[in-house]
C-alpha cells in the first residue's frame, strides 16, 4: 500500500469514527445501561445521556484510524496473488488484524465512557483517576480479552458481508458503488452483525463494569456468560440488543460511507 493510500485510510478512518461515536453516543449509552448488572433505571435511565463523551470524543479519531490503516495495510498484501474467491477471507483476517491493534486504543476509553455512562453524577476526570488509583494501567484494560473476542467475531460477519454487497451492487450497476451506497451496504452488514454478537456485548460490558475483586472482574468471557444465562437466561445475554443493531446498522451507514466518501476525496 503506497503511503498516500495509508494516509488516506488514516484520516478517512479516523473522521468516519469521531462522526459515529459522535453522534449515536446517546442510543450506546442507553445501551449500556440496559446491560449493567444494576438495571437501567439504577444505572441513570435517560438522565445524563452524554456522560462519559469526553473519553469518547479523545478516542475515536485514533481508535478508527488504527483499525482501518491496518486493515487496508494487511488486506493489500493478502490480496496479491490471491484468488478472487477467497477474498471474503482476505476481509476476514484483515479485520481480525484491524481489530486487536484498534482495541488497544478502544479498550481504555471504553472502560472509562461505561464507567460514566452508569455514574453519571461522576465526571469522566474523576473516573479515570479512581481507576488508575485503585487499579492501575491494567484496569484501563479491563475487558481487553473480552472486547477483542468481541470484535473479531464482528468484525468477521460485518466487513465480508459489506465488501460482498458493494461487488454484487457494483456488478448489478456496471461500475463501482457510490459513498451512498457503500453506507447502505454497510447499514445492513452492521446491524446483523450486531445482533448476533450481542451476547459477547454484554459479557464484555459486564466484565468492564465489574467491581476489582468480583468474579466477573478477572476477565473470563465464558464465564460472566454463564452467570448472566444463569440468571437472566436468553432475555439477559441480549439485553440492549434493539439499541445495539439500531445504533450499529445506523452506525455503519455512518461509518463506513464516511469512510467511503472521505477516502475518495483524499485520493
Amino acid at each position: 500500500m503506497e503511503p498516500r493510500e495509508s494516509w488516506a485510510a488514516l484520516a478517512a478512518g479516523g473522521v468516519a469514527g469521531v462522526c459515529v461515536d459522535l453522534i449515536l453516543f446517546p442510543l450506546d449509552t442507553v445501551k449500556t445501561r440496559l446491560q449493567s448488572p444494576q438495571g437501567f433505571r439504577k444505572a441513570g435511565g435517560f438522565r445524563g445521556i452524554y456522560a462519559g463523551v469526553p473519553s469518547t470524543a479523545i478516542g475515536s479519531f485514533p481508535n478508527a484510524a488504527a483499525f482501518f490503516v491496518t486493515y487496508e495495510y494487511v488486506k493489500s498484501v493478502l490480496h496479491r496473488g490471491s484468488a478472487s474467491y477467497l477474498s471474503p477471507v482476505t476481509h476476514m483476517v484483515a479485520a481480525s488484524f484491524g481489530e486487536v491493534v484498534a482495541c488497544l486504543i478502544r479498550v481504555p476509553s471504553e472502560v472509562i465512557k461505561q464507567r460514566a455512562q452508569v455514574s453519571p453524577s461522576s465526571s469522566t476526570f474523576r473516573i479515570l483517576s479512581h481507576t488508575l488509583y485503585h487499579e492501575g494501567i491494567q484496569g484501563l484494560y479491563r475487558g481487553y480479552k473480552s472486547t477483542v473476542l468481541r470484535e473479531i467475531p464482528f468484525s468477521l460477519v460485518q466487513f465480508p458481508i459489506w465488501e460482498s454487497l458493494k461487488d454484487l451492487w457494483s456488478w448489478k450497476q456496471g461500475h463501482v458503488v457510490d459513498s451512498w451506497q457503500s453506507a447502505v451496504c454497510g447499514a445492513f452488514a452492521g446491524g446483523f452483525a450486531a445482533a448476533v454478537t450481542t451476547p459477547l456485548d454484554v459479557a464484555k460490558t459486564r466484565i468492564m463494569l465489574a467491581k476489582a475483586g468480583s468474579s466477573n472482574a478477572s476477565g473470563n468471557v465464558l464465564a460472566a456468560l454463564g452467570g448472566i444465562w444463569r440468571t437472566q437466561g436468553v432475555s439477559g445475554l441480549f439485553a440492549g440488543v434493539v439499541p445495539r443493531v439500531a445504533a450499529i446498522g445506523l452506525g455503519g451507514f455512518i461509518f463506513l460511507g464516511t469512510y467511503e466518501k472521505t477516502r475518495q476525496l483524499l485520493l
